[in-house]
Parts: structure tokens; C-alpha cells; sequence
């Protein structure tokens, strides 16, 4: 399958960014990991802090050949209904994936707008999560 996987604010800081809750890998690691872990997958990554050029990923998925969406909002999860907005209309297969396990942190971060509009959710998994969105993508698939 060809997969895109949206990384949203703050990502790129993996590695350094309070390693309890996110692991000690940065983003280029989980990368090689996950692509190891998938090799039958033609997996495109891309990372921005900025939500325009999240939407606009997302808008030409279709258009640009993917199968399916596997994404870690970062903060915007909690917050962007434009990327909710975007995402709506979207009929990729999409799973929205988190390295810590939102219901174990903060209230804030229980909450997620984005998620209404995904096929699922898995979090909590550290990396694992994005191998287990691919799978989960995957199978949605091969429902249709």
C-alpha cells in the first residue's frame, strides 16, 4: 500500500522532548523503525509545525495516488477543526496514531476533534503506534 503519514506540531523535536511520555527516539528513527517494520509499504513521511501545510497534504492525498492516511496530529489534535474539517471529506482509510497514551495525561489531551472524523485511534504504544495504524489501515482496506 501506499501510505502517507502526517506528523503534526512539535514531532520534529523527538528524541529531545520530555522522553517519558514520547520515548527517546527521534522522528528519523521512529522512521527507519517503522519502515523496517513495513518493508511491502511504500510509506511517505512528512512533518510540519504548521497547520496549513497539513491541510493541504491531506486535501491532495487522493489526488496524489495514497491508499491511506495514518497521522500524529500533535497538538492539533486537541485543538484544529480545520484539519477536522479537511480530513471530513477525505474516503482514504485514515487512523490517527499516538505515541503516549492520551488518557493517562492531561485532561486537555482526552479530547480529540480530529479523531471524530478517522476510521480509529491508537494510542499509547510509543512507536508501535504507527506500525499498528498501518496494520489498522490495512485491514479497513480490505473491508471494502
Amino acid at each position: 500500500m501506499k501510505i502517507l503519514i502526517l506528523n503534526g506540531p512539535n514531532l520534529n523535536l523527538l528524541g529531545r522532548r520530555d522522553k517519558e511520555q514520547y520515548g527517546s527516539k527521534t522522528l528519523e528513527e521512529l522512521q527507519q523503525a517503522v519502515e523496517k517494520a513495513c518493508p511491502d509499504d511504500t510509506l511517505t513521511w512528512y512533518q510540519s509545525n504548521h497547520e496549513g501545510e497539513l491541510i493541504d497534504r491531506i486535501q491532495s492525498a487522493a489526488e496524489e495516488g495514497f491508499d491511506a492516511l495514518v497521522a500524529n496530529w500533535g497538538g492539533f489534535t486537541h485543538t484544529s477543526v480545520a484539519i477536522r474539517d479537511a480530513l471530513e471529506p477525505l474516503s482514504l482509510p485514515k487512523v490517527e496514531v499516538h505515541l503516549s497514551n492520551l488518557h493517562a495525561r492531561e485532561e486537555f489531551r482526552e479530547k480529540s476533534i480530529t479523531g471524530a472524523v478517522m476510521d480509529g485511534i491508537i494510542t499509547g504504544f510509543g512507536s508501535n503506534s504507527y506500525i499498528l495504524g498501518i496494520q489498522a489501515v490495512k485491514l479497513i482496506n480490505h473491508e471494502d
